[in-house]
């Protein structure tokens, strides 16, 4: 399954392992797998764009960088967030965006909105110590406080954050499959949804087979949580015809009827549609809100029987 990247994108796998002394990092790209804090990831050359690099992670393509263009967004599901994005903040307005990207990867989504945004401050969270370091070094990537690259586990960097302090967070984190559970229960949803301001916004990257019961469980606790949501996807996905990536959406902000999204949405690689907030609701609907596990009290000691 296709998580992050496209679905049948060719890729030529390069060998060798590329040692890094201890206590040093990666100055540029090169290619070969590299032994981070979870595993493993492999560095690749796009064969069809010399100034490209795709990024694997423990063997799920991952993250794809323009060294030349941070404004080329390889994956489809990326141009989709960037153009609802842009709906909602456009760059010509100069906005000061304050955007938390849990998930890292190479940071794809991170440098377009510095491009895109130069004043915006951004924060990706990153679990992975050791990967992070290597993407500084590979990658042209802005510096502190522009962008910032925060070692730890997004469930607990989320919770720790300062509420109505960010105007737009990505939920892009994948453990095989699936987003972990953690990340995706109404508990997490509404700890985002403090974290930003009034007119935030909430995107997640919802991977699924074509039976969409995950999307549809990522739905209903999305809605849940927010007065207004949306979906992006390609048809195919939308009909459950295949495995796949459904963009969505929250925000107590209305999203609006945008032409100029609709447009984009057609007209790149894979056409994509937006299901609006009634769709949205009638996708979820009959299906449990996801919670966080209820703690089982342990056993009173005291108590014999």
């Amino acid at each position: 399954m296709a998580k992050r990247g496209k679905p049948n994108r060719s890729q030529r796998s390069t060998t060798g392992v590329v040692e890094v002394p201890s206590g040093t990092r990666p100055d540029g790209p090169v290619a070969g797998v590299y032994y981070i804090d979870t595993g493993d990831c492999e560095l690749i050359p796009d064969q069809d764009n010399s100034n490209g690099w795709l990024l694997k992670i423990n063997g799920v393509m991952s993250s794809h960088i323009d060294l030349a263009d941070p404004l080329f967004l390889d994956f489809e599901y990326m141009r989709w967030i960037a153009a609802l994005v842009e709906s909602r903040w456009p760059p010509e307005q100069k906005p000061k965006l304050r955007a938390l990207h849990l998930g890292g990867g190479a940071c794809s989504m991170a440098r377009y909105f510095h491009a895109a945004y130069p004043e915006a401050r951004q924060v990706v969270v990153e679990l992975d110590g050791k990967l992070a370091d290597y993407v500084r070094g590979w990658f042209d990537l802005p510096k502190a406080p522009l962008l910032r690259l925060r070692v730890g586990e997004a469930r607990q960097v989320t919770e720790s954050l300062t509420p109505d302090t960010r105007d737009l967070i990505i939920r892009d984190v994948f453990a095989g499959a699936f987003t972990p559970r953690a990340l995706t229960t109404r508990e997490f949803t509404a700890h985002a949804d403090a974290v930003l301001a009034p007119e935030g916004l909430y995107v997640v990257n919802s991977g699924d087979a074509p039976d969409l019961k995950n999307a549809r469980a990522d739905a209903a606790t999305i809605a849940d949580t927010f007065e207004h949501t949306m979906i992006i996807a390609d048809p195919a996905m939308l009909k459950g015809r295949r495995y796949g990536n459904m963009i969505m959406a929250g925000s107590h902000a209305p999203f609006g009827d945008d032409p100029t999204l609709a447009r984009k949405l057609l007209g790149g690689g894979v056409p994509a549609h937006i299901w609006d907030d009634a769709k949205v609701r009638s996708f979820a609907a009959g299906t449990p809100v996801r919670h966080d596990p209820v703690a089982v009290p342990a056993a009173d000691p005291s108590i014999i029987g």
